[in-house]
């Protein structure tokens, strides 16, 4: 295809035409409508006069016959520039006037008549058009007044002449600019084409030029730049996870084989057989409870769960976790405390929101432990090692873990996130990375966040999600 048939197929060019038509029809109709109204009030005048001259001299005629009649006519048809007079007997012979030729018939006429005619004073062949009105007087005399009616008619030529080269520069300039538009536009196109077969052909660091001018195409553009950005991320965050899935997963899966061939080599009796397959079936729950945790990340991270939300109330699902867990932390010498003096409304997935706060809780009971005083003894325990809150903020419901445990550094806090990810001190307790994966994208999903601050000591976990009701659609 040619770059002047790319050009005339652009839409900016179509549009460009569109409107240019419409704008010379409606400059045509309007230039048409004013020479229109210019001929008729040079009409109007030419008649208004002619009237006005006609009733004067059929006065005259009146009060002194057809001779004063005949000497008026004379002397006003020799003025200069005076209107057309003819004073004529019932056989149409002049008397008096400055009218040398009519076109037939003219003058057995009454009323207002256009007619060609020659005066006195031009020379023959000389021919004129003029707006007459022919009276017919008393004794079959007949009176014609008229005015010429050539400048009427030029008056009309010079509307129209100026309309058609008007409407011509017109029909030039918006041709010329729909070129410079379209033009303009189309390498714009043809420019983020380019980029973008580039990233389809796998440069996918590339991205779509923007021109800087905030208009349609830049944010086009942008947006489209900012998707890259996320599919990018979404890329990245795949192959992170696919390697730590082969390189956290390989471990257990290997300790499973070795077991098992273990027990293949060394078991001699029934209970060596069932300490086997005991091991091996909580090595494997321990690989199921992984994959759980990933699927379930998948579906909030895609927004699938997203369509089993309802208003709850949070300290509902704050109570429920933390009487779950409340013998578990006991079992550590912990105590496990619940803040929710009232019912916080949240519109949310029950079930992804009970999971992350059990998630952050089942994370304080792993890694807090009791206060210590003194130098290194155990003394005494705080009087609530991990407070479990939920409560109001403004926008904003905000269910708070904090504990008194060793917390994260603030510069691992970001990292702490990912997926799969165990900061060194946490290497030595069970665990597959994911449970601050989860409450991150379950809080995202949400339209929240995850919040890891320090709690001075220890950890203080929040999940930050829009509040439910008038306040919270704000």
């Amino acid at each position: 295809m040619t770059a002047l048939a790319k050009l005339l197929r652009t839409t900016a060019f179509r549009l460009t035409l569109v409107y240019l038509l419409l704008f010379a029809l409606y400059a045509a109709l309007l230039l048409f409508f004013f020479a229109l109204n210019a001929r008729r009030l040079i009409t109007e005048q030419i008649t208004t006069s002619v009237t006005t001259d006609v009733a004067g001299l059929a006065e005259q005629y009146e009060r002194g016959g057809i001779g004063r009649l005949v000497a008026v006519v004379d002397i006003r048809s020799r003025r200069p520039g005076s209107s057309l007079y003819l004073v004529a007997t019932p056989l149409g012979q002049g008397l008096a006037g400055n009218v040398a030729s009519l076109d037939p018939g003219i003058l057995s006429q009454s009323g207002w008549v256009e007619t060609s005619y020659r005066r006195l004073d031009a020379p023959e062949g000389t021919e004129h058009h003029a707006l007459v009105l022919v009276s017919e007087l008393g004794g079959g005399f007949h009176l014609l007044v008229g005015r010429d009616i050539e400048e009427r008619q030029r008056i009309y030529d010079i509307i129209t002449t100026a309309g058609r080269w008007s409407i011509a520069a017109v029909v030039v300039l918006g041709l010329g600019g729909g070129f410079f538009v379209s033009r303009r536009i189309l390498r714009r196109v043809d420019a983020i084409t380019e980029k973008a077969h580039t990233i389809m052909a796998g440069q996918l660091l590339g991205r779509l030029p923007v021109a800087g001018t905030g208009d349609e195409i830049d944010r086009l553009a942008i947006n489209v730049n900012a998707m890259l950005d996320r599919i990018g991320a979404l890329m990245r965050g795949f192959r992170e996870v696919s390697d730590n899935v082969a390189h956290d997963l390989k471990t257990p899966l290997t300790r499973l084989r070795n077991r098992c061939e273990a027990a293949l080599r060394n078991a001699k009796s029934e209970t060596d057989y069932r300490a086997a397959l005991e091991s091996t079936i909580e090595e494997s729950e321990g690989l199921i409870r992984t994959f759980d945790a990933l699927l379930m990340i998948a579906r909030a991270e895609s927004g699938e769960a997203g369509r089993g939300m309802a208003e709850l109330d949070a300290a509902e699902i704050v109570r429920g976790v933390a009487e779950l867990y409340e013998p578990v932390a006991e079992e550590r010498g912990l105590q496990l405390a619940v803040e929710v003096p009232h019912p916080v409304l949240v519109r949310a997935h029950r079930e992804l929101i009970s999971q992350a706060l059990a998630n952050l809780v089942d994370n304080a009971i792993k890694y807090a432990a009791p206060a210590l005083v003194g130098a290194g003894a155990v003394e005494e325990a705080s009087p609530a090692a991990i407070t479990v809150t939920a409560e109001a903020e403004g926008d904003h419901v905000v269910l708070t873990v904090a504990d008194r445990g060793p917390g994260i550094p603030k510069e691992a806090r970001n990292r702490a996130i990912e997926r799969f990810v165990r900061l060194e001190e946490s290497r030595s307790q069970p665990g597959s990375g994911l449970g601050l994966s989860l409450a991150a994208a379950v809080a995202h999903l949400h339209h929240g966040e995850l919040v890891l601050a320090d709690n001075a000591p220890g950890l203080k976990a929040m999940i930050l999600l829009p509040r439910a009701g008038p306040q919270g659609s704000k």
